[in-house]
């Protein structure tokens, strides 16, 4: 019988093969706080509590583990091994990449120079905080191991003084916490970001913080101001003093204060050499930004700049001009660079896994609590171990009483179980005595040996006295942690790095004064600037000019007049009459677009004048329209140097001018045509980039060729060109007028 064909296996449709599956293919409206609460906040928390915060013993999980590794490895009493081999080791602790753990190491060695009391001792290239171009070594090339130091954060890890978890595959344990015998979440820097949140804790001096501590447990409402001067910063520098900013911070966890570099004058050379900066910047930020102001002009006493760091330290030499006041020019450059900045303090700590902000007081207390547990369950531990030794050393003391009958209980025993069972019986002791005996070895079976042991009764029973004393007094405990407080900053302790700046008006910086005097101001058209005296004006001849170059704008004021130099790129930049050097008719003057920084084959397209900002600024652009916008809406508050948008950029800008009062234009097409319009007709908008309004309708094909400030006289007829409503189509330009144009 022929077989049959078998048929292909028919597939489902989707339809049928969704229907298998729960649920799947239906659509559900869920409220967009659920979805947030169910998939965003767990990211959020593990954020906050497992990476960017510190804790109560001053680390976050990523130095933690760094550091144990380190422990664990012997390096606390080792010799330095390849950061390399550090780092493959943290990596059964930290799941992440080596390079994240490496540059985690970099910042707590001494090498980097971040924190005030360093954790890594290191060796090689780490870097330095202050400069952001020097990078550290690969980890294959440096070498590291734990600084002294660290022997106060593990002292004791080991007698249960902190819980232990497992790691992220559950192969070994880490510390949660580190039982650290000094508050070192104050004594170094560390800065971290969260989701929505953030912790910036600045470092004080170690032995004063530990003199803070003493007092705050011996008396919980001093003044804390008696012991801890203030923050104490690993590069130095000057801190300005503000007691009531510090105030802030010591009792809210929140404020800043104003740290200032530190600097020597040479005067054999003329030049004044940096040495210690502001924590929050760097050598090369400083030098950019002093790069800048000269360019901008606004820095003229300087001649040359070089980074002169090396192997002894940080050192930025600024070469001076002859006759300049070095102490007049640090002040100036205080206030306009990062010489001075402020650092902004966030006391954002976990406690017992959630973020708390708090001040000073506070957070002392927090570790004064922390650490009487840590100290509670040490006792508690030897404790225990001592009562364990006294109870096998008082069943070996029954011993003592019959030697004998002990060897003969174990010879006449016919079973090995049996030996326990029987010497319990003989002597009268719990198992766990007798197995301790029954392990005593033959030739420890002597009188000497066992009296030598016996002797340690008394003292065991003194010392688990003492414990017990201890753990049922408070004070007592307090007075453990204040012992140990002060062996630390007696071992650790060192002078302040940052000093203090006690004069808050020196502090401030002094106002810049600049000579008032009459001036003509001159712009032209290829964009060069003469700022000429009237003295100097009077003695001079013909203006200088490039070839081809004319004077678009002649402007009479005085040297502190603000200055709007409006560009084709709808910017306007910012300057002070003061800032360009007097200069003469016969010089071709400065190029403002090279003294004010403008971007490549920028160029200025008008200027104004101001010292109020009152007035507008009108413009006309191709297709007819005409923007007038406030001058006050180009003031600001802040010394900016640069406005964007500065009008609008839909349209061809065809000129520009600046009024105080109403005043009548007169604008020409390409085809001929010239209307008169008179400023106060046009409205003003508030907005710097405005469209305008349309003034002139123009036929196809045709724009604004030019604009003037009208002449009264200077056309016949000249109502012909004016109009009582815009926009307007002008009049044509009779024969007589064609003079008294610029077409």
């Amino acid at each position: 019988m022929p077989r049959k064909k078998s048929q292909p296996e028919r597939k489902k449709p989707a339809s049928a093969m969704t229907a298998e599956i729960e649920g799947a293919g239906s659509v559900l409206n869920q409220p967009i706080t659920q979805t947030i609460e169910q998939n965003y906040m767990p990211y959020a928390m593990s954020v906050i509590i497992s990476r960017a915060l510190p804790e109560i013993d001053g680390f976050k999980p990523s130095h933690r583990k760094i550091l144990y590794t380190m422990y664990k490895m012997g390096l606390l009493s080792g010799q330095r091994v390849k950061s390399a081999n550090i780092v493959g080791q943290t990596m059964r602790l930290n799941p992440h990449g080596d390079a994240a753990i490496y540059e985690t190491m970099v910042r707590l060695s001494r090498g980097n120079e971040s924190l005030l009391h360093p954790y890594v001792d290191s060796k090689g290239n780490f870097g330095k905080a202050y400069s952001r171009d020097m990078a550290y070594a690969a980890s294959r090339y440096t070498e590291a191991k734990l600084e002294p130091i660290c022997k106060e954060l593990f002292e004791d890890i080991d007698k249960d003084t902190v819980d232990f978890v497992p790691n992220y595959d559950n192969t070994t344990t880490e510390p949660t916490l580190f039982p650290a015998r000094f508050p070192s979440v104050l004594v170094n820097f560390n800065v971290g970001i969260a989701v929505s949140m953030a912790s910036n804790i600045c470092s004080f001096n170690l032995k004063e913080i530990c003199d803070t501590t003493i007092a705050l447990i011996r008396d919980p409402d001093c003044d804390l101001h008696d012991t801890l001067l203030g923050p104490d910063f690993p590069g130095g520098g000057y801190l300005v003093y503000d007691k009531a900013a510090l105030e802030q911070i010591y009792r809210t966890g929140r404020g800043s204060v104003k740290i200032r570099a530190k600097y020597r004058y040479d005067s054999s050379a003329n030049c004044i050499d940096i040495l210690q900066i502001p924590p929050t910047t760097t050598v090369e930020a400083i030098m950019d930004k002093i790069v800048d102001l000269v360019k901008a002009g606004r820095l003229k006493e300087i001649s040359d700049m070089r980074d002169e760091t090396d192997r002894s330290g940080l050192k930025l030499t600024l070469d001076l001009k002859r006759g300049t006041d070095p102490d007049k020019l640090m002040l100036k450059l205080f206030k306009s660079t990062p010489l001075q900045d402020s650092f902004s303090a966030n006391f954002n700590i976990l406690i017992a896994g959630s973020p708390k902000v708090m001040g000073v007081r506070e957070i002392l207390q927090e570790w004064v609590a922390f650490r009487t547990e840590c100290v509670k369950r040490r006792i508690y531990f030897e404790l225990t171990k001592k009562k364990e030794k006294l109870h096998l050393l008082e069943g070996l003391q029954l011993i003592l009483l019959d030697i004998d009958k002990a060897v003969r209980i174990v010879r006449e025993t016919e079973e090995e179980s049996e030996v326990v069972p029987n010497l319990m019986i003989g002597f009268g002791i719990d198992q766990t005595q007798a197995e301790y005996v029954a392990e005593i070895k033959l030739r420890h079976l002597n009188r000497e040996y066992i009296l030598k042991r016996t002797a340690e009764v008394e003292q065991l029973r003194e010392d688990i006295a003492k414990m017990e004393d201890t753990l049922s007094s408070k004070k007592k405990i307090q007075g453990v942690i204040v012992q140990e407080l002060k062996q630390v900053a007696k071992e650790y302790g060192q002078p302040r790095k940052t000093q203090f700046l006690f004069d808050a008006q020196e502090a401030e910086g002094e106002e810049e004064q600049h000579p008032d005097y009459a001036v003509h101001l001159f712009l032209t058209k290829e964009g060069y600037f003469k700022k000429v005296t009237p003295q100097s004006l009077r003695m001079s001849g013909e203006h200088k000019l490039k070839e081809g170059d004319e004077i678009a704008q002649h402007i009479e004021t005085t040297a502190d007049a603000h200055l709007l130099f409006f560009t084709d790129r709808m910017q306007v930049y910012k300057s002070f009459a003061y800032e360009f050097p007097d200069t003469k008719v016969s010089l071709m003057g400065n190029y403002v677009a090279g003294d004010l920084g403008f971007e490549e084959g920028e160029r200025v397209v008008a200027m104004a004048v101001t010292k109020d900002y009152a007035g507008d600024m009108l413009f006309f652009f191709e297709n007819g329209r005409v923007a007038k916008v406030p001058l006050t809406a180009y003031e600001t508050k802040t010394k900016r140097k640069k406005l964007a948008n500065a009008y609008c950029g839909k349209f061809g800008l065809e000129a520009a001018f600046q009024i105080v009062q109403g005043q009548e234009f007169q604008i020409t097409t390409t085809g001929r045509r010239v209307l008169l319009v008179h400023s106060d007709l046009i409205p003003e908008k508030t907005t710097r980039d405005t469209q305008g309004i349309m003034v002139l309708n123009l036929k196809k094909n045709q724009k604004i060729a030019s604009v003037q400030p009208y002449v009264p006289g200077s056309l016949s007829q000249e109502h012909r060109y004016r109009t009582k409503t815009l926009p307007a189509a002008g009049a044509l330009l009779r024969e007589e007028d064609t003079q008294a144009t610029l077409f």
